[in-house]
């Protein structure tokens, strides 16, 4: 199956010993032109990189404060140093946070410290050469910004900027990362993640319609670009077509369905997911972030929601005003922006949805709490409502629900091995060894508690799980969507029908 050592789950989570160098061929394909080119960077390697690279890491200095803050402040505690999945999986031990910082550190102490300019190597500094950017390049994407050593750090340094920080001065400088520049590109020339043309998305949209008809003989609708509505519904382009994702969009089609309220996609933005953050661009972020605004005023909605996605939720909750605000012309009696889970969860609480949970008593459920939801933003009124309202519309929506390992969820979740723009084929191997811990854990709720399925709000997460549980013995669809479970549950009542200006839920 691999034409890589695929590493054996053990009874627990081990710390392995190092083996230095052993990834350090494991980088992405490099960005052709028209990707640079589309994201406004250099199509090739500058002739003067070295000067160029060095002059935007100076302008990141100044721009991101806690940058140099996460520079100067390491004092080599270890804290960090087991706490990467990565490292965990592949024993390289430059997947080690602070060794990954150091690759960037090094090169900041070279030219933006006394010391290091005139005593490098008093102070482990290094010039910046080809095989220093190669580094850079090759493990800066064996990183997925999931910011987990953060929450052991106790200066509360955050790998995740650094990467970021990185990844934006390589790109700058000519050498992109070929998946996540591709992707952005296809969303300013077409509007989403998969350069799926309106056409096609109306029509995979008609084909969920009929599918949903045939099964429920209800007519549950999936519009696009419907005009005074209530919701504007944006979700990954994952949701349009593959499995599990597309599970959940049905599920949210139905909620909307049995609540009364009128919703709508977009065509201009149909895709959720904002890939400006893994690259550390805040200018490709904000440019993504805005065509949600241009929508949500065209088709002059009420309020936005967005579907699972991890990262989408992420830039949405934490940076969507400053990127794209303000919102002011949305309705203020609800949360901008609103999750899909808060939603549900909210008319679950108000018994506005007839459920079922037996329809669910095939599976025993186990979620897997995704990074950038668990540790870059909240849910709901209240600290740890992003852990609580998921597993709150589980429980409502199935009788068999257990948690995994309670120090390998919540604030201290592994990662799924994908995220940070990890998901290509060309790091497969990066990306099978990073799984290895959340496999583990998976791996004891199979065994001491009979879990069959993990549920997950990340299309990210899914799509990762779904390639990645063959390696570790498991099938791929023992991974499922939160609202695939709502979707199963919730019982439609024929008849009913979604007109614009419909009831809303209050």
């Amino acid at each position: 199956m691999a034409d890589f050592d695929v590493p054996k789950i053990k009874e627990d989570i081990i710390v392995p010993k190092i083996h230095p160098g052993i990834m350090e061929q494991s980088g992405p394909f490099v960005a052709k032109p028209e990707h640079q080119k589309d994201l406004g960077y250099p199509e090739k390697l500058l002739d003067n990189w070295q000067e160029a690279a060095i002059e935007k890491m100076g302008e990141l200095l100044k721009k991101y404060r806690s940058l140099k803050v996460f520079m100067d402040s390491c004092v080599k505690c270890g804290a960090c140093t087991d706490k990467c999945h990565y490292y965990l999986g592949t024993s390289d031990p430059k997947n080690m946070p602070v060794a990954r910082q150091d690759l960037f550190r090094k090169v900041y102490r070279r030219y933006f410290t006394l010391a290091g300019k005139y005593f490098p190597k008093l102070v482990g500094a290094v010039d910046l050469t080809e095989d220093v950017l190669d580094d850079w390049y090759n493990y800066y994407h064996q990183c997925s910004e999931c910011r987990r050593c953060s929450v052991y750090c106790p200066y509360g340094i955050d790998t995740a900027e650094v990467t970021m920080a990185a990844r934006e001065v390589m790109a700058s400088v000519g050498k992109g990362q070929k998946y996540s520049n591709e992707i952005i590109g296809k969303v300013y020339k077409i509007g989403n993640n998969l350069g799926l043309p309106e056409p096609a998305l109306i029509d995979t949209l008609e084909g969920l319609e009929e599918e949903v008809f045939e099964d429920t003989e209800v007519e549950v609708k999936y519009p696009v670009d419907k005009k005074g509505v209530e919701v504007l519904l944006i979700t990954p382009s994952a949701d349009f077509f593959a499995e599990p994702h597309v599970d959940g969009l049905i599920g949210y089609g139905k909620v909307f369905h049995q609540a009364g309220i009128s919703w709508t996609l977009s065509s201009k933005a149909s895709e959720a997911a904002n890939f400006g953050l893994f690259i550390g661009s805040y200018e490709n972020m904000r440019r993504i972030a805005l065509r949600i605004r241009e929508a949500a005023i065209e088709l002059g909605v009420k309020r936005i929601i967005f579907g699972e996605c991890g990262h989408a939720w992420r830039v949405a909750y934490s940076f969507l005003n400053t990127l794209a605000g303000p919102w002011d012309f949305l309705d203020q009696r609800y949360p901008i922006p609103q999750h899909i889970i808060e939603f549900t969860y909210d008319l679950i609480q108000k018994d506005k949805l007839k459920l079922d949970p037996s329809e669910n008593d095939h599976m025993t459920l186990t979620f897997h709490d995704s990074c950038n939801v668990a540790r870059g933003s909240r849910m709901g009124d209240k600290p740890g409502g992003q852990f609580e309202l998921p597993r709150a519309v589980i429980k409502a929506v199935c009788n068999n629900y257990v948690d995994m390992r309670p120090d390998t969820i919540g604030e201290g979740t592994y990662c799924c091995g994908g995220g940070g723009g990890l998901l290509t084929d060309d790091l497969m191997e990066v990306r099978v060894k990073g799984a290895l811990p959340r496999m583990t854990a998976l791996g004891q709720a199979v065994e001491e508690m009979g879990v069959t399925h993990m549920a997950a709000i990340c299309a990210i997460c899914k799509s990762q799980f779904s390639k990645v549980l063959p390696y570790y013995g498991f099938t791929m669809d023992q991974i499922v969507s939160v609202h695939q479970l709502v979707s199963n549950a919730i019982l439609l009542e024929p008849g009913q029908k979604n007109e614009p200006g419909s009831n809303s839920d209050d």
